[in-house]
């Protein structure tokens, strides 16, 4: 199993990318190896990359390659994303993309074919390192197609199909001769957004790796409390749940992104939500990794962060491993020593809930699979009674085949209603209260 951190630069956040502290980058990476972690994902920031649609600096490239360079003289293999993007709250988008030359990074061709020659890029100049695993195509760019979306770039599910094809496609048999893996990431909306450009297909299809990033401050918390079972088996939910949309049975799923946001889980209760969420993850089959976010606190002299991304590393502000990192490192310590013993991680699944699709393959309400949301309370309800649910779309349960694939012996319906809890916006105004 591997256990990384997403990378977050203790000296100055992404910021870093302008002046990069070569030192303090050098312990921050020894200080994430020291605890038993072995990867660790890294976001360069597109605006520093490509500042001109036909321009790419290469310095900046260099310097992406000195940090991958830096991790894996600590230890750590590295993963590398590559549009930046969203990043905690912020848009980081270059020029020609907006104002005066405004377009969708998804539907205008050109804009695909410099985002494509920005990925070949990256991966050419980090190719002989033998710590470099694979590129992700960038940090929840799915958030740009969302009607909640401020500077929307329009796009159809087509266009989505055509972004991530011709960003992954020209690069795709080279990386797997090389050992390495290629995908895309995006927020809960592909999984609980009716109407949303990205699809349950695209998460699950396209790329190597199915990525989840689960976090629980979108109404789950909320609703059903901070270490409630709905929260402490969310990531589990969206594995389980991303399982019936892949036409491959065994399909790896990298629970990408996880994390403790504390405007809805109090500090002290921190360490014990890492602990089950991660356990319960663990009880997935086929998991590629879990990487918790993040490695550092943001530094409180930075500003307009949303209050809750400033406390959301393993370390402080001072480099200090913080209860929750120290929960972590006891986690991983624990999982190393069962698989040691040859403990085989992962839960045989054989109920399944029936997740009612189109004949295009995608659900008829993303919303019943929301927090709130019938599928969504019946797979949780099972879960807490000691079972171990999956899901199957409407189309797998009709198929015998598909069934056999997976080692489903029984199909559970269930009646489906949209819920009312999910909340797109992360607003830590909203209470349990008015959600119940």
């Amino acid at each position: 199993m591997r256990f990384g951190v997403n990378y977050t630069p203790s000296n100055g956040w992404f910021y870093s990318w302008y002046d990069p502290q070569w030192d303090s980058i050098k312990a921050d990476f020894e200080a994430i190896a020291s605890i038993g972690l072995d990867h660790v994902r890294i976001f360069p920031f597109w605006t520093i990359l490509q500042p001109n649609r036909t321009f790419i600096n290469m310095k900046a490239v260099a310097d992406l390659r000195h940090m991958v360079d830096l991790a894996a003289a600590a230890g750590l293999e590295s993963y590398v994303d590559v549009l930046q993007g969203h990043m905690s709250s912020f848009d980081h988008v270059p020029p020609w993309l907006v104002s005066w030359h405004e377009t969708s990074m998804f539907a205008d061709p050109q804009a695909r074919s410099a985002e494509a020659l920005l990925v070949r890029t990256l991966y050419d100049a980090l190719a002989d390192e033998p710590r470099f695993r694979g590129l992700t195509l960038g940090n929840e760019c799915n958030q740009f197609t969302d009607t909640s979306h401020p500077r929307r770039m329009a796009a159809t599910s087509d266009d989505v199909t055509r972004w991530i094809s011709e960003l992954i496609d020209p690069l795709e048999q080279r990386a797997h001769e090389e050992g390495r893996v290629l995908l895309h990431s995006e927020d809960d909306k592909v999984w609980y957004v009716d109407g949303h450009a990205f699809l349950p297909q695209h998460a699950t299809n396209y790329g190597d790796i199915t990525s989840i990033h689960s976090w629980v401050f979108n109404g789950t918390a909320q609703r059903y409390g901070a270490v409630s079972e709905q929260s402490t088996r969310h990531a589990e939910y969206l594995i389980e749940l991303s399982k019936a949309f892949a036409s491959d049975p065994a399909r790896p799923v990298w629970l990408q992104e996880i994390g403790a946001p504390e405007n809805v889980i109090e500090r002290e209760q921190a360490p014990q939500f890492c602990r089950e969420a991660v356990e319960h993850a663990l009880e997935c089959e086929d998991l590629y990794g879990i990487t918790w976010w993040c490695s550092h606190d943001v530094a409180s002299s930075l500003s307009d962060f949303p209050p809750f991304e400033h406390d959301l590393g393993i370390f402080d502000e001072g480099g200090d491993l913080k209860p929750i990192g120290k929960e972590l490192q006891r986690l991983i310590d624990e999982v190393k020593e069962r698989e040691r013993d040859g403990v085989k991680l992962g839960v045989k699944r054989s109920t399944a809930i029936i997740v009612p699709v189109n004949e295009e393959g995608v659900p008829i309400s993303r919303a019943a699979c929301s927090p709130g949301g019938s599928l969504f309370d019946a797979w949780m309800q099972r879960s807490s009674a000691g079972e171990h649910p999956c899901f199957v779309t409407s189309m797998q349960a009709r198929d015998p085949q598909a069934l056999k694939n997976r080692n489903i012996s029984e199909c559970v319906q269930v009646a489906t209603v949209a819920g009312d809890t999910y909340n797109s916006l992360s607003d830590p105004s909203i209470d349990a209260q008015s959600l119940k």
